[in-house]
């Protein structure tokens, strides 16, 4: 089968995940197909490019961020149709979740291009796993707003959701995102805040809101963040 070969085929785009922290989380299979492709689509050619030196690893690299996506997306489904292979990689993570991506691969199956995921980390999987909250269902909602009131209004909204809210936020607004989530949904809805999943100083922080706030406090805010809040029916 196409999608279960290890080596990167002509005209495919791979959208590969890589490690979020613990580079022995790359999969087999992702470090195959990176050794194959013709090119790696990433949006930081330095970060991409320490992890495949750690590799051992030299492609030539294409740049895919935020700021060219639209016009990059031609240029990739076009060098996909002349029959080069591409493995779609993000900073860490899967592509496409916050993370860009989904612009090429749009563009890739309005064209009837071949799309083939190299599933591996996630950050939002990975915390939704071990932090206690349900998890027979959770509505993504990516990265929350940067102005108060914005997010005041977005927990406002969903106060009542009945499935774990699940989110990614900087560390230069994840206390201030708690201190309005206890002052909007309660001290007692429960919540979790991860940083730095499968790193050194991986911290999960689960509880009342009120608990995990005075908790937070007391802990670096260096690190990435996911955010979950549970139902508001939920006890842990």
């Amino acid at each position: 089968m196409e999608n279960g070969s290890l080596q990167a085929l002509p005209g495919h785009l791979y959208v590969v995940a890589t490690p979020i922290g613990n580079l022995a989380d790359l999969t087999h299979r992702a470090r195959a197909i990176l050794s194959t492709a013709d090119l790696v689509a990433c949006e930081d050619t330095r970060t991409t490019g320490v992890l495949l030196n750690r590799l051992g690893l030299k492609k030539e690299f294409f740049p895919y961020h935020e700021h060219n996506e639209r016009e990059a997306a031609d240029r990739l489904t076009a060098l996909l149709t002349a029959g080069k292979s591409i493995a779609l990689v993000s900073d860490a993570g899967t592509p496409g979740l916050s993370d860009p991506g989904f612009r090429v691969v749009r563009a890739c199956r309005r064209l009837g291009l071949p799309v083939v995921p190299v599933p591996g980390p996630s950050a939002l999987a990975a915390v939704l796993s071990a932090s206690g909250l349900p998890t027979n269902g959770f509505l993504y909602a990516g990265f929350l707003p940067p102005k108060s009131a914005a997010r005041i209004t977005f927990f406002t909204k969903y106060r009542d959701c009945e499935y774990t809210l699940a989110l990614y936020e900087s560390c230069h607004r994840i206390d201030k995102a708690v201190d309005e989530v206890v002052a909007t949904l309660g001290p007692d809805r429960v919540i979790c805040v991860a940083k730095e999943v499968t790193k050194l100083h991986e911290t999960f922080l689960t509880g009342r809101g009120a608990d995990v706030q005075a908790r937070l406090a007391k802990t670096s805010l260096k690190g990435e963040f996911v955010l979950l809040i549970a139902p508001a029916d939920y006890v842990m």
